[in-house]
């Protein structure tokens, strides 16, 4: 596995020297976190052929530093285990092993106050070193999207992917098709699939099927 450490100061540094932010810092001062500290891999795996992309973590997350690990989070890595296994997730210590397995990104790692969406400003502050753990350290290809936020990052780290990345969404069917695209050079596949939160009724039950559905096609087994 790459290292990470480069990358953990790109995005501290850029926290600290830039603009301020609405970063959650009482979470942070909670954990035992210095507030400019990203949640990044966790123990994901840079070296992995498939990947998931989401908004940004929240509080579970900033506790565990580890990504991807709130109730969002369990039905995704319940899936992974469904996939090695055949069956249901059986506790945390299972979620962190299988989630060794894949790669994890976020669009800002740091959880905004009231977990609301981070402005088109910050994301577009923070869109270059992303897409540098995307192109440069991450060594995958295939990217399961969690959400809009998520896949429409794309056409702001990319105008020039923007209408394709645009057009994608507004499919009846984007959440069983996908797109390829270039990303400085390096051709990544997005595999869109809603937000798996709780509080998104429309798709909350539909997702375990809908994830299943996804590692299938992508011949993923661990």
């Amino acid at each position: 596995m790459n290292s990470i450490e480069p990358l953990l100061e790109a995005f501290a540094q850029e926290v600290r020297d830039g603009d301020e932010m609405p970063i959650d810092r009482q979470v942070y001062a909670d954990a035992g976190l210095d507030w400019w500290h990203p949640i990044l891999l966790g123990s994901g795996d840079l070296s992995a052929r498939i990947g998931f992309f989401g908004r940004d973590p929240g509080r579970n997350e900033v506790y565990a530093q580890e990504p991807f690990i709130g109730k969002a989070g369990q039905h995704i890595r319940g899936g992974l285990h469904r996939a090695v296994y055949g069956v249901e997730l059986p506790n945390i210590e299972a979620s962190l092993a299988v989630g060794s397995r894949v790669f994890w990104g976020n669009t800002v790692p740091y959880k905004p106050i009231g977990n609301k969406a981070w402005s088109m400003k910050v994301k577009r502050r923070f869109a270059g070193i992303v897409t540098d753990v995307l192109t440069k350290h991450w060594e995958g290809s295939e990217l399961i999207t969690c959400g809009r936020e998520a896949f429409l990052w794309f056409g702001i780290a990319d105008v020039d992917l923007k209408p394709a990345i645009e057009a994608h969404w507004k499919r009846i069917d984007r959440f069983e098709t996908s797109i390829s695209i270039e990303l400085l050079g390096k051709s990544i596949n997005l595999h869109p699939l809603p937000h798996p939160s709780p509080l998104n009724a429309r798709w909350y039950k539909l997702f375990p099927e809908m994830l299943d559905n996804r590692l299938k096609s992508l011949a993923w087994a661990g």
